[in-house]
């Protein structure tokens, strides 16, 4: 089926969509360097765009059956303000609603972040809801995490299909996950600890993923020394090692068990505990204000633009189209904007209008 591609980010939603079988027939997107790389990606020649939603006249979009949307998320996101609606970005839900009033389409297909349920103690999202059951549609929802599609990211999005009233339909959700759990929950009194076993993904990317040296919040245990125990030790210096390493071991004869780095804007923010991980596991997720690493050999080395496209989904031959258009700063913001090709591909698999 034909569809619109509305914030359209770095074309997650299309590549996954397009790979499904349907057609894109235009997309809106404001961020001109996102945009550069969307028109380097996917052939574009001739479809109908606009760079603002709030600019769109209904009638001079194009014929479509689907509009998708991962609608700005960052005033609903936990790593966020979370202002919700008071947010001109939150508003943006009823400019799809609009649309939506204006044109009918058969299905809608959005996503956003984890924290939409239960911002405003669930308000936002029952009024999601309750508009466009007011506007004609039915609409279903699930909770998915990226990781159980192929990617090794730990990412939990929301996904609403909701299909107009009246017509049949074949319900989408739930779709059941397809990798096993890795995160082992081990609760200790009044604090838990996760511990991600040594089969398992990364943690979320941001869209200042991977970024410019900076070490992620990266608990690692790692010693295979056998140092002496005794009740006396040698000085330890007042400076802690930075970063994760053993060497102050090897120099002073005491084992130093590595601390944990986290970036300053997330050391307060920590609400699951601590986080043990080893160096197979799959990656953070990226978000829009940690930069990401990985421990490789010791050290940590932050992810590169190519590794965050591939933790959501994008072949390598996407990536090098973005890459000579737009820097490597833009490149881990847009890899961290972007829905997970992946989900989208299963769900579009399952788009049908009977």
């Amino acid at each position: 089926m034909k569809f619109i591609d509305l914030f359209s980010g770095i074309g997650g939603f299309r590549l996954g969509l397009e790979l499904a079988g349907h057609e894109c027939v235009g997309h809106c997107e404001v961020d001109k360097f996102a945009d550069r790389s969307y028109r380097a990606m996917y052939s574009c020649e001739g479809e109908w765009f606009i760079n603002d939603v709030r600019k769109i006249n209904p009638k001079e979009m194009p014929e479509f059956e689907l509009l998708c949307a991962g609608f700005p998320c960052q005033s609903f996101s936990i790593a966020g303000k979370r202002r919700g609606f008071e947010d001109i970005r939150g508003t943006m839900f009823f400019e799809i609603a609009r649309l939506v009033n204006e044109r009918k389409p058969s299905l809608l297909l959005l996503e956003n972040v984890k924290g939409l349920l239960s911002h405003d103690q669930g308000r936002t999202f029952k009024t999601i809801l309750s508009t466009l059951y007011e506007l004609g549609y039915d609409a279903e929802w699930q909770l998915l995490n990226s990781k159980d599609f192929g990617v090794p990211q730990n990412r939990e999005r929301v996904f609403i299909i909701a299909h107009i009233r009246g017509r049949s339909f074949t319900k989408i959700f739930p779709i059941i996950s397809c990798n096993p759990k890795t995160l082992k929950q081990l609760i200790g009194g009044k604090q838990g600890q996760r511990v991600y076993s040594i089969d398992g993904l990364s943690t979320t990317l941001t869209s200042h993923g991977g970024g410019q040296g900076a070490k992620t919040g990266l608990y690692f245990v790692d010693l295979n020394l056998k140092p002496q125990v005794t009740e006396n030790a040698r000085c330890i210096k007042a400076r802690y090692n930075s970063g994760i390493t053993n060497k102050a071991a090897d120099n002073s004869g005491v084992l130093v068990i590595p601390r944990a780095v986290l970036t300053p804007e997330r050391l307060k923010k920590r609400q699951n505990g601590r986080r043990f991980k080893n160096e197979n596991e799959p990656m953070f997720t990226l978000t829009t204000q940690d930069r990401h690493g990985i421990l490789l050999g010791g050290a940590i080395r932050k992810l590169t633009p190519l590794e965050c496209f591939r933790l959501q989904g994008f072949p390598d031959e996407f990536y090098y189209k973005a890459q000579s258009v737009n820097s490597d700063s833009q490149l881990y913001k847009q890899a961290g904007n972007s829905v997970t090709v992946s989900i989208v591909y299963e769900i579009g698999t399952r788009l049908r209008v009977e």
